[in-house]
């Protein structure tokens, strides 16, 4: 009997989810109920997943609306409809247009006018399908009404909203939200009516008791409608089923496909063991249905392929043979013994994962690719929930806090005597709205290829990059069978990429080697030092400090050690305390068989007993808890966070202890297995996936060994990494390159490299106008390198400012003028002459000023930088207005060992993190005075008496300690330098104040 339901899909409007709504209708004794959100179908797929544990027959609609203006209700006779219904949906939002007060002429859907609207644009005949809807709050006026002839066309149409008055004080809270306006300012005609509640059934029918006949279309009507999407574990793939003309020559070309790529792949010979391992997988890829799935992620890479993209394959489906032949992977997976039945097994529903990581520049080309080769295309959604902080500063705003309260009670400062009722609001309510959907967004990098079309299953919208996106996200996708395909941008392998280019234009006679060709690499004793010593700066997934820590303590210098410790340092491991006993059992692998259970042991002998890669997860549950493999891989996933709450994954925990309890286990072994399990099967990445990453990170580090400056300009480039630009600059000029600031005849947007020399692109000046840039280049290869200041004016149209700003880091330097004289001659020039924006027919006549003798310092050079670049291109300690005391570094920590030591450090990243205890702790890296990487934790003792405030240069005390051969300072008290007053400013008594607020 409710046709017109909302849950908090209606976003910024409803007030609970689809869930919340099948309980209400279930405690006021509904067997059917329609879900009608207000232009938006996120909920729906889940709705009618979840309604028959309730007892309840979904019927799916729309609340079509402009703002929170109702035009009408759409409801779906059958799937048909619900398409009708998207598809009309998806035009008006993918182009902006407004709702129509009329609906269009739909096939299988039922449209319902509310009476207001009904009245006020005084429609007088309806279609079949059209139908007034009456609430119990239009009774009153239905009696002196002139569509109460109506008597076929009135059914009912009590909206629901709230569950009571709280729901409804949320309500006009996200309403206030939504249009930005205090609680006080906002209008009655933005909020719903009050009474947009739900009634037991038998309360409703009283209401409408002296209509019967509303009562009876009303059912009539529901009794057409019929929604049906398959959730069984037994549903069929929803994604595009053939990819040639039948999945019979699918199979034949995936078959022909592989056995052209066994040679390519295996230039030594096949062996009997790949060719079981093929046969195994083909056989069961067709059985399971994934055929399809295979040659559409071959298509995807074929086409980048041809078009000399950089692409790297990874995810679980870098287990599969096939994969690595038909070169969507770059993983062999008998070369590293990698687990079959974690990429498939008949258990498992959905298909593997391909995660296939583009440059950042090709990745929207690909994507487009995919739109344009495919019909029925589309991005995953996701949605952006209100959180704790967001909701208080929304809230703190429409109650109408002050800022600095806000802010306080946000960051959670504000002390109690100071939280008064209005805070408390704040307080209460942000704890209703926290989690509620803000907004629909795109998934990260899932892509929907699907056999019917998209609006089949929902509506789409369209973000600003222009790819229509369904209204749901990755988990109910896969509940209905589209499985996604993971289209991800990365920047390490435009860094790769670049950095082959740059070679070739500044070393072409050295450019004569394969970068897909990594097989040597791994045997390299150059590069596999580089990893020994973490001397990996720059280099894909290995250069943070956590990493190059790791990287000392294995002592890791080969492949197999790196793809293991790609997985290590994720959360999950070092959370469960693995982390140090994998270290602890590396470097000594007797405690292997003293300290690991010999079962885990057995299953495990490569990582000694612990768990390091999804996989062991699955083995685990499988060989230890006697789980089949189904369920061990329901309880992976479930680890993962997406089923957390179901009860499939509740069971399969179960039968794991109880399974251990009859194979008569001792319950502490019991636990502290469960333990290692739960606390990192979601974060540990699958082996393939870790071995994809590793092949990328050999890439990187080939480069860096024997080109290590075009590999540092490429990785500065494409944005740096881990660390600020200034590190990279100072890593390229440790690796022998001279910096140059940015110069206008040989500089270019990105930063370029002329043998050793390195010029700083014109990007880094954060306040020169892209135009601007463009112009110096365009007129630069137009005419040549300009020959004097005034040459440069008259050929490039620039303002004062601007030209200022390439005065000031001396990018005019060839003219051996200083830039002080420089300046003048600008201001004397450009202040006073209108300028033309065309070329000129003949030189202008220049005047030439006398202008007095000037002169700059080093350090006012380095302060310019500072303000222009965002960093000195000096030595930063040469700036610190009293000189250090010492010149300890890094190269001393040795023979310090477990000594104090006094050392000074340029601050590079901090890390900031909590103990068991919730006690705070910092791990910071720095430079030392001669540009070398040095590290120091602070104790929350420590970290609760000093700070870190922000860049700069910090003198520490402490004591050097070793941890398996890494070196590490543990701070015992450390203060912040003062850097020298900013010349330019020196007479100035704010001197100091503008420094530190440029800094």
């Amino acid at each position: 009997m409710y046709l017109n339901c909302h849950t908090y899909y209606s976003l910024r409007f409803g007030t609970f989810s689809e869930r919340e709504l099948l309980r209400l209708a279930q405690r006021n004794h509904l067997k059917q109920l329609v879900l009608t959100d207000i232009n938006n179908t996120s909920a729906c797929l889940n709705f009618v997943r979840e309604a028959p544990k309730y007892d309840i027959t979904p019927v799916l609609g729309i609340d079509f609306r402009n703002g929170v203006d109702q035009c009408f209700v759409g409801i779906a006779k059958n799937n048909n409809g619900y398409q009708e219904l998207n598809q009309f949906l998806s035009h008006h939002l993918h182009n902006g247009i407004g709702i129509p007060q009329q609906a269009p002429n739909f096939k299988d859907v039922f449209v319902i006018y509310p009476f207001e609207k009904v009245h006020s644009h005084q429609k007088e005949t309806f279609l079949d399908h059209e139908y007034i809807g009456v609430s119990i709050k239009n009774l009153r006026k239905l009696p002196f009404s002139r569509l109460k002839d109506h008597r076929d066309k009135l059914v009912v149409q009590q909206p629901v909203t709230f569950r009571g008055k709280r729901d409804f004080n949320a309500h006009r809270l996200l309403r206030a939200i939504d249009n930005n306006v205090l609680l006080s300012k906002l209008e009655e005609t933005e909020v719903a009516s009050a009474d947009e509640k739900m009634y037991p059934l038998e309360n409703l029918a009283a209401a409408f008791s002296e209509y019967p006949h509303i009562l009876e279309n009303t059912q009539h009507l529901l009794q057409q409608c019929a929604i049906y999407f398959d959730f069984s574990k037994d549903r069929k793939p929803q994604n595009l089923k053939c990819y040639t003309t039948s999945e019979k020559e699918d199979g034949e070309l995936l078959e022909k496909l592989c056995h052209e790529g066994l040679p390519k792949r295996y230039k030594n010979g096949v062996s009997e063991i790949i060719k079981k391992r093929l046969t195994k997988e083909l056989t069961l890829i067709k059985k399971m249905g994934f055929v399809s799935y295979f040659l559409i992620n071959w298509d995807i890479v074929s086409h980048a392929r041809e078009k000399g993209f950089y692409y790297v394959g990874r995810g679980s489906g870098a287990n599969s043979i096939v994969a690595y032949l038909l070169y969507i992977t770059d993983v062999d997976p008998i070369e590293l013994d990698l687990y079959f039945e974690r990429f498939i097994n008949l258990y498992r529903a959905n298909p593997p994962d391909f995660d296939v990581d583009f440059s950042w520049r090709d990745r929207e080309y690909m994507t487009q690719y995919i739109f344009n080769r495919f019909d029925h295309v589309a991005l995953v959604g996701t949605y952006v929930t209100f959180k704790r902080k967001g909701v208080i500063r929304e809230l703190g705003k429409v109650f109408g806090l002050p800022k600095d309260e806000i802010d306080a009670l946000s960051n959670g400062t504000l002390p109690p005597s100071r939280i008064d009722s209005m805070a408390r609001l704040v307080l209460t309510y942000g704890k209703l709205v926290e989690g509620m959907p803000n907004y629909v967004s795109v998934h990260a990098s899932g892509i929907l290829i699907s056999e019917k079309p998209l609006h089949h299953f929902s509506a789409t919208f369209m973000p600003p990059k222009g790819f229509a996106t369904a209204h749901f996200d990755m988990v109910i996708a896969e509940d209905v069978g589209l499985f996604k395909f993971d289209i991800l941008a990365q920047r390490g392998l435009g860094k790769i990429k670049d950095t082959v280019a740059i070679i070739k234009q500044n070393q072409p006679e050295k450019a004569n080697f394969d970068i897909h060709d990594v097989s040597g690499f791994y045997t390299n004793p150059v590069i596999n030092n580089l990893i020994k010593t973490a001397q990996c700066m720059g280099c894909f997934y290995v250069e943070s400090p956590a990493m190059r820590m790791l990287l000392k303590k294995l002592e890791v210098d080969n492949y197999l050690g790196l793809v293991a410790a790609s997985s290590i340092i994720r959360p999950g491991v070092a959370k469960s305390g693995m982390m140090r006993e994998y270290i602890l059992r590396h470097r000594n692998p007797t405690r292997a068989e003293e300290k690991a259970h010999p079962v885990m042991l057995n299953i495990m002998p490569e990582t000694y007993g612990v768990m390091v890669y999804q996989e062991d997860v699955i083995k685990v549950a499988h060989y230890f808890a006697d789980l089949t493999l189904g369920e061990a891989d329901v309880l992976r996933r479930g680890m993962s966070g997406k089923f957390r709450s179901r009860e499939e994954f509740e069971k399969v925990k179960g039968k794991f202890r109880s399974n251990c309890i009859k194979k008569g286990y001792d319950e502490k072994l019991i636990d502290g297995i469960w333990d290692q399990v739960a606390s990192f099967a979601g974060y540990a990445f699958a082996k393939g996936h870790s071995a994809s990453y590793a092949v990328e990170s050999y890439q990187s580090l080939f480069l860096r060994a024997y080109f290590p400056l075009e590999f540092m300009v490429a990785v500065l480039n494409n944005g740096g990494g881990f660390y600020r630009p200034e590190f990279y600059v100072n890593e390229a000029r440790m690796l022998g390159a001279t910096i140059h600031p940015p110069c206008i005849n040989l500089s270019h947007i990105a930063n370029v490299i002329h043998g050793k020399h390195i010029y700083l692109g014109l990007m880094y000046l954060r306040e020169l106008e892209e135009r601007v840039m463009r112009s110096i280049l365009k007129e630069r290869e137009a005419n040549g390198k300009f020959t004097s200041l005034e040459n440069f004016v008259d050929r490039v149209m620039i303002s004062i400012e601007q030209i200022s700003i390439l005065i000031r880091i001396d990018a005019l330097r060839f003219t051996g003028t200083n830039k002080h004289e420089l300046l003048w001659k600008a201001h004397l020039m450009l202040s006073k002459t209108k300028r033309l924006d065309h070329p000129k027919l003949f030189p202008p006549k220049c005047r030439n000023f006398q202008i007095p003798e000037l002169h700059t310092t080093p350090p006012e050079t380095a302060f310019e930088q500072w303000e222009l670049l965002g960093f000195p291109l000096c030595n930063p300690f040469e700036l610190l207005q009293e000189p250090p005391k010492n010149k300890n570094g890094q190269r001393d920590l040795e023979r310090y060992l477990n000594k104090h030591i006094d050392i000074y450090g340029y601050l590079v990243t901090v890390k900031n993190t909590s103990t068991h205890k919730g006690e705070r702790m910092h791990f910071a890296t720095l430079l030392d005075w001669y540009g070398e990487v040095f590290d120091t934790v602070l104790f929350p003792p420590i970290a609760a008496k000093y700070r870190f405030r922000g860049k700069g240069i910090y003198r520490f005390y402490g004591k050097v300690v070793s941890e398996f051969g890494f070196l590490s300072i543990e701070v015992i008290k450390m203060q912040k330098e003062n850097y020298i007053e900013d010349p330019r400013y020196a007479d100035m008594k704010t001197s100091r104040k503008m420094f530190t607020t440029k800094k």
